[in-house]
């Protein structure tokens, strides 16, 4: 039987492969040493128009986050859970990275004489904490008092954490931008929610997709969209950039799902969508800069049209025609995602504050080994992410 003639899994790899290949990209542009690497690698300034490989691996997450949103929804409906019950597990997952994401954000504010505790440390017990309420144990029944038990102090360390939380300037926790897992979280509510209340309509997605399209045009032409009170904590919905890109993810998803029996369309569909959302990028740069930090249209589109040019082969050489060599790595690790992007943190709060010199490639004189030394470093944490899962470590949210 042809490739093209096939019907995938219900499992597509090539998601999982890809959104590891993006954990695997954010890890290593998180680590390179940015004085001794050329610029194309690193992210542009606030007010640069342009794009570095670093600009697009979040937006190319938060798009995998969306794409998996249709068929999270299709595992719990084929269980037999409610729709309400879906809808709580969303609030459930949504308030999990809001909450992890903010305390992350805070923890370089610590102050050390007034907390009493480097930040290093206060970050660090964080994640063991986190690791503590979060991780999926086993199911073996003669051990759930203990892991129970793990949950109960993890809990209780991070409400200790939070007491004796005191920063610089005097002030609390601080919401701020909310940090990329609040913003994953954001983004994650938005995509799911509209999806499973509109029962995965799709006409009904790319209208929700259109809506946060045009209030990100219009936040960045000055017309904001306030609610007072309220308007600092939906500061990420109204300016309409991360849900954005997620439901485009969403929309993608469900056009995998819906023509997985006819992969010649669904290919043809892909490459038109993913050329329509890059012009759209590159015409709406007349009006707006390609910008990370600001958040701009133009920049959003055309990483969502990357991230579609890109999904093409992944999926037709890995779904339709069996490639495997080389993949498991990234299949794992997508599999695994936010244990993957969390994990690696706790050797670098361990190296800082011990001084151990395991990142010694980090030199501008040495570009070559700076890039090498990031690369090396991303792709054993992958490997750490799958030796810790098979640890019965791993987060699932």
């Amino acid at each position: 039987m042809n490739a093209l003639q096939a019907v995938p899994k219900i499992r597509i790899r090539s998601m999982d492969v890809m959104r590891g290949f993006t954990l695997f990209l954010m890890l290593f542009v998180n680590d390179l040493f940015i004085p001794g690497v050329p610029k194309w690698l690193v992210h542009s300034e606030a007010d640069e128009d342009g794009m570095g490989l670093a600009d697009w691996v979040f937006p190319g997450f938060l798009f995998m986050v969306g794409m998996a949103v249709p068929y999270a929804v299709a595992a719990r409906e084929k269980i037999g859970s409610s729709t309400t019950v879906i809808f709580v597990h969303i609030l459930i997952r949504t308030l999990s990275l809001l909450l992890i994401g903010v305390l992350i954000l805070n923890g370089p504010r610590v102050d050390p004489q007034l907390t009493g505790m480097s930040h290093l440390l206060w970050l660090g017990l964080l994640y063991v904490f986190v690791f503590l309420i979060w991780n999926h144990y086993p199911k073996d029944m003669q051990y759930q008092s203990i892991y129970k038990g793990l949950r109960a102090v993890g809990i209780m360390g991070i409400i200790y954490l939070l007491y004796i939380f005191k920063a610089s300037d005097g002030k609390g926790l601080e919401v701020g931008w909310w940090g990329i897992l609040g913003l994953i979280g954001w983004g994650y509510f938005a995509a799911a929610s509209i999806f499973l209340l509109s029962r995965g309509k799709i006409i009904v997605v790319v209208c929700g997709w259109l809506v946060f399209l045009v209030l990100n045009m219009l936040s960045q032409m000055g017309f904001k969209v306030e609610f007072p009170g309220a308007g600092r904590y939906l500061h990420v919905l109204l300016a309409g950039n991360i849900p954005c890109i997620v439901l485009s993810g969403t929309t993608i998803g469900m056009l995998m799902k819906r023509y997985a029996a006819t992969p010649r369309v669904l290919l043809r569909f892909l490459l038109v969508i993913g050329l329509i959302w890059l012009v759209a990028g590159f015409v709406l740069r007349f009006w707006f800069i390609l910008s990370k930090i600001h958040g701009t249209p133009s920049w959003a589109l055309i990483c969502c049209g990357i991230s579609v040019l890109l999904l093409i082969p992944l999926y037709y050489f890995i779904d339709l025609k069996g490639y495997q060599q080389g993949m498991r790595v990234f299949e794992e690790a997508g599999k695994n995602s936010l244990t993957t992007y969390l994990a690696p943190d706790l050797i670098y709060f361990v190296c800082w504050g011990f001084h151990l010199p395991l990142f010694f490639y980090k030199q501008s004189d040495y570009m070559s080994l700076a890039i090498a030394g990031s690369l090396f470093w991303a792709l054993a944490m992958l490997w750490y992410a799958i030796l810790l899962k098979k640890l019965h470590i791993y987060l699932k949210l």
